[in-house]
C-alpha cells in the first residue's frame, strides 16, 4: 500500500509479541508428548475455519517427523469438518508449503490416527475412551459447541492438558481458564481446573506488536492519521502510544 491518508489498523496484540509459528508447533508437540506420557488427553479449543486446518497440518508434519507419539486424534466439530472439505477442494488457494504437502499426500488433511467425528454419538464416545488422545473441537473461545462437553469431562483430571492456540477475548470461558481460574462454570455446574494449561499463540492470525509497527512504518510517510481498533483497551492504547 502507498499514498495512504488514513489507516485503520487492528491491535489485538498491540502491546506484546506472540511466539513464532515454528516455536508453537514444537511447543504443541512437546505438550502432546508430556501429556501422553502421564496418560492424559490433550484438549485443543479451536476455531473451525483455518485454525483447525492449521493444527491438523502441524500435527501431520510432526507425526511424519516422528515427534509425536502414536495416539488417536479427533477433529470433533461439524463446522470444522465442512470447512476442511472446502480446503480440500481448493488446494490452489493454500500457501506454497501446504500445496507441496498436498501434492505429496492423497489427503492433505487426513492421516493415520486422525478421525473426523460428525455425529453426536461419536462425539460422546470420545469422552468414554480411557486412553490418551488429542481432541480438537470448536469453538475456539469455549463459549459454545462440543468443546464444552470435552472440557466438562476432562478439566478436572490432572493428567490432561488444555492447549489454547488462538486469541481468547475478555469475559470468555477460554480467557478465564487461560488466565488461571481455579473454578469455572460449564453448563451451569462448577468445575475445578486441575488440568494443565498451555498457550501456543504463534498460531494466531493476528500480527503482534513488532509486525504491526513494521507495517505502519512502511506507509507512514503520507499518513495524516491512524485509527487503532479491534483490541482490548490496554492493548490498543499501548499500541497507539507507540
Amino acid at each position: 500500500a502507498s499514498n495512504l491518508d488514513y489507516l485503520i489498523i487492528e491491535s489485538t496484540y498491540g502491546n506484546r509479541e506472540h511466539g513464532a509459528l515454528q516455536d508453537s508447533e514444537n511447543q504443541l508437540a512437546q505438550v502432546v508428548r508430556e501429556t501422553v506420557a502421564r496418560g492424559g488427553k490433550v484438549i485443543i479449543p479451536c476455531f473451525a475455519v483455518e485454525r483447525t486446518q492449521e493444527i491438523v497440518y502441524a500435527l501431520h508434519r510432526k507425526t511424519e517427523a516422528g515427534q509425536l507419539p502414536s495416539v488417536p486424534i479427533y477433529v470433533d466439530s461439524p463446522l470444522a469438518i465442512n470447512a476442511t472439505d472446502v480446503f480440500r477442494l481448493h488446494i490452489e488457494c493454500l500457501n506454497q508449503d501446504l500445496r507441496n504437502h498436498a501434492l505429496a499426500h492423497d489427503d492433505p488433511f487426513g492421516f493415520h490416527g486422525l478421525a473426523y467425528t460428525r455425529s453426536v454419538d461419536d462425539s460422546k464416545r470420545i469422552n468414554t475412551r480411557p486412553e490418551p488422545c488429542i481432541i480438537i473441537s470448536a469453538n475456539g473461545m469455549c463459549e459454545a459447541g462440543r468443546i464444552l462437553h470435552h472440557l466438562k469431562n476432562n478439566i478436572e483430571d490432572r493428567r490432561n492438558t488444555i492447549v489454547f492456540v488462538g486469541y481468547q477475548a475478555e469475559n470468555t470461558l477460554g480467557r478465564r481458564i487461560m488466565d488461571g481460574a481455579r473454578k469455572v462454570k460449564i453448563f451451569g455446574d462448577e468445575y475445578t481446573v486441575h488440568a494443565q494449561i498451555a498457550v501456543a499463540n504463534g498460531f494466531s492470525a493476528h500480527a503482534d506488536h513488532s509486525e504491526l509497527i513494521d507495517w505502519v512504518n512502511q506507509v507512514k510517510s503520507t499518513l495524516k492519521g491512524v485509527f487503532v481498533v479491534h483490541g482490548e483497551p490496554e492493548s490498543s492504547l499501548a499500541f497507539a502510544a507507540d
